[in-house]
């Protein structure tokens, strides 16, 4: 059967994995930092907010802001840094994931709050906590528990809105059947058409990116309106590596 087309969209995305036949991907404390580290790492690298997380000891959920159209490099980024720290750790091989991540991409911010509490109760329904922030490595126990929050954090809404005295209140509600029935929907979602011929629309060509401004300014360009660091590196004729450098660079500056 072939594969889904994969959403790459700017916008809000949920995104779960999980560790080969059900293995726990996270086995001492030090991992689930681990983790956390190589995430705020792609964040920096690829432009991303990390909203929301919840780590389970076999999978994880993410909810990511992408501000580009890059979250498969984004998410192999993660997955594949994380399964050769981990391997290496605890001296196995293989495969380490169960399979390409999933996503569902939410083109409204109207149930941002629907999806964090989806998140943040899964520690609940998975009966390993009572109530929301009890579980500690989710980003409502850093704030319940006054932790310092990850760096990829910061500019997370739930971070900058919620408050210790109210987060039972507005994400430990019980999700309501409306709120269920729009999860279904996600879980049903296969591709985003952006126009009639079904390809995403650029406002400029990757010639006029780079008629009239220097290269590396140029490329930052091309990515904020869309392209992807495949799609320049074969229009400069150069490596999908030096692009990436360049990235980076333009991105510490």
């Amino acid at each position: 059967m072939p594969r889904k087309p994969r959403i790459e969209l700017a916008g809000f995305h949920h995104v779960i994995n999980r560790g080969v036949n059900g293995n726990n991907i996270f086995k001492e404390a030090s991992d689930y930092d681990t983790f956390l580290k190589i995430v705020c790492k792609a964040c920096r690298q690829y432009q991303v907010v990390l909203h929301d997380y919840c780590l389970m000891g076999n999978h994880f959920h993410l909810l990511v802001e992408t501000k580009l159209r890059n979250l498969s490099l984004f998410m192999k980024h993660i997955n594949s840094n994380y399964a050769i720290f981990a391997n290496k750790k605890y001296n196995r091989s293989g495969h380490f994931w169960q399979g390409r991540f999933y996503s569902r991409y939410v083109a409204s911010e109207n149930y941002y709050y629907t999806l964090i509490r989806y998140i943040e109760q899964n520690p609940i329904t998975a009966g390993v906590a009572k109530k929301v922030g009890e579980y500690p490595y989710t980003l409502a126990s850093v704030i319940i528990n006054k932790k310092t929050p990850a760096p990829c954090t910061i500019e997370s809404k739930l971070l900058k809105e919620l408050k210790y005295e109210n987060i039972q209140e507005i994400i430990g509600a019980k999700l309501r059947d409306d709120e269920l029935d729009f999860l279904e929907e996600l879980k049903k979602q296969k591709s985003v058409t952006v126009n009639k011929t079904n390809k995403l629309a650029f406002s400029k060509t990757l010639k006029e990116h780079f008629q009239n401004q220097d290269r590396d300014k140029a490329i930052i360009s091309a990515l904020k309106d869309g392209y992807t660091q495949a799609q320049i590196a074969k229009y400069l004729n150069v490596s999908r590596s030096l692009v990436c450098k360049i990235v980076k660079k333009m991105q510490e500056k």
